[in-house]
C-alpha cells in the first residue's frame, strides 16, 4: 500500500479528464449509479481524487441530489 500523499504527487495511473470536461459532465456524473458512472465517464473518478475544486462541487452537488431524494 502506497502512501496517499505519494499518490496525489503522482497522479492517476489510469485514464484522467481535465476540469474544463468535468464541469461539462459532471451533472450527468452525479445522476449516475455509482456502478456505472466510471464506465459512461472514464477518468472522471481520477480527477475528482486529484482536484480539489471540482470535488467541492461534485461533493456539493451529491448533496443536493441527495435532499432530493435522487440516487440516495
Amino acid at each position: 500500500m502506497t502512501d496517499p500523499a505519494l499518490e496525489r504527487l503522482l497522479g492517476p495511473v489510469g485514464p484522467e479528464i481535465g476540469c474544463d470536461e468535468c464541469f461539462e459532465r459532471l451533472d450527468e456524473y452525479v445522476e449516475l449509479p455509482d456502478t456505472e458512472a466510471e464506465a459512461r465517464v472514464p477518468g472522471m473518478r481520477a480527477h475528482l481524487d486529484g482536484c480539489p475544486a471540482c470535488r467541492e462541487e461534485y461533493d456539493s452537488l451529491r448533496a443536493l441530489l441527495r435532499a432530493d431524494g435522487v440516487n440516495s
